[in-house]
């Protein structure tokens, strides 16, 4: 195997979340009195939720309240029981990289409950992993490299010998930033918005195209 370890982001890249997550916050948003909308919330990507529901709400004139991401949570928890969020071949990429010794982590800038929430939905619990961290692990979100940097520590590699999945700009740019190598993936950005953005060293439209890489 070419890497020592794996660092997977999740949201857009394990599973097909970000248009869930910005229906139920538009959902909570509305009870607050915003009439947000899925564009809204395209910039805030990858940076964590304080940010995905905060940035949108002070747009629609609302002071941001921890209330609003809980309350976002809680309708996107009672969506995804009602259908499996997790992209296809997911179970197949972590078992072969399993099998070949390659150490995995995952790295979301969200918070535990929603982590806990997506890795049910795809099958898997956190003991799988050699590290899960969350967006409450690190004070400096996504583009810092500071849950990738603090992700190859926990896992016993080296930075350079990572390779970081990534769906958004500001994962990708983290990944950058911690001196990892990127693979992106074509689920939330399309291939020339990323290469312009980000210039990632492997690109692909689906994650089973990093057993290619490996």
């Amino acid at each position: 195997m070419k890497f020592e370890a794996v660092l997977f982001d999740m949201d857009g890249v394990l599973v097909d979340s970000e248009y869930t997550m910005a229906s139920a916050a538009i959902a909570a948003l509305s009870e607050w009195g915003a009439s947000a909308v899925h564009e809204d919330f395209v910039p805030y990507i990858g940076a964590g939720e304080d940010k995905f529901v905060g940035c949108v709400a002070e747009k629609y004139g609302l002071k941001y309240e921890l209330e609003m991401k809980d309350r976002a949570y809680e309708i996107y928890g009672e969506m995804i029981e009602k259908h499996s969020i997790a992209f296809p071949n997911v179970k197949k990429v972590f078992e072969t990289l399993k099998k070949s010794g390659v150490k995995m982590a995952v790295c979301s800038s969200a918070d535990a409950v929603k982590v806990k929430y997506n890795l049910r939905s795809i099958g898997f619990d956190r003991d799988y992993f050699d590290a899960v961290l969350t967006g409450s692990d690190v004070k400096r979100k996504k583009p810092f490299p500071d849950i990738f940097l603090l992700a190859a520590k926990n896992v016993g590699a080296e930075p350079e010998n990572c390779i970081v999945v990534e769906d958004a700009v500001n994962g990708i740019l983290a990944a950058h930033n911690a001196n990892m190598a990127s693979f992106a993936v074509t689920t939330s950005f399309d291939r020339e918005t990323l290469i312009e953005k980000t210039k990632p060293d492997y690109i692909g439209d689906d994650i089973i195209e990093l057993l290619d890489i490996m």
